[in-house]
């Protein structure tokens, strides 16, 4: 009876942090690779798995944590294994109206069909340092890479980003992809 009683309290506690901060969480799983659909399935295969290990998890405010590494390593796997190079089309499914009624909304999706260009690695390491606020050596462990491939591919890819003209529109191109970072 002891052993049913903790279990339904492990799936109770589970169940609420992942009700609380589910919004979080399947926003590190687009950014990473940048499809819905693959992101449900990322989140879904690091919720499994958090969910097994839940009590061997004793720092329950180190959870986030353990999640985001489960996502990211499972992303890093899973384009390792893939046979083929996939690279998303140039054209979302979904164009923005006409008018903006989301400000700013014109502007992400242009930054998030310029991110969807990159290789995911590249890509990854972005969301990992921009949107996660990771540090360079952190990045490096993550993705198994040195401190001095992190640096310098960052650095490359927001050369390529700056330099992109769809970045631009219309304006000088510094000037617009300050802006979209920002």
């Amino acid at each position: 009876m002891r052993g049913a009683r903790r279990e339904g309290v492990t799936e109770a506690e589970f169940t609420a942090y992942v009700r609380e901060r589910r919004a979080s969480l399947y926003a590190t799983a687009y950014h990473l690779t940048g499809d819905r659909h693959e992101a449900e399935d990322l989140l879904q295969s690091a919720l499994l798995s958090t969910y097994r290990a839940w009590e061997r998890i004793t720092d329950k405010a180190a959870v986030g944590g353990y999640l985001r590494r489960t996502m990211t390593n499972l992303h890093i796997s899973a384009w390792r294994r893939r046979k083929l190079n996939e690279y998303p089309t140039e054209e979302l499914p979904e164009a923005p109206g006409e008018y903006d009624t989301m400000r700013g909304t014109e502007l992400r999706t242009v930054l998030w069909q310029a991110l969807a260009r990159l290789p995911e690695q590249q890509r990854t390491m972005l969301v990992l340092r921009y949107y996660e606020g990771q540090t360079d050596p952190e990045i490096a462990a993550t993705l198994n890479i040195s401190v001095g491939t992190v640096k310098s591919s960052i650095w490359r890819t927001l050369r390529r980003l700056r330099e992109d003209r769809s970045l631009s529109m219309g304006r000088d191109v510094e000037e617009s992809f300050g802006e979209l970072v920002a």
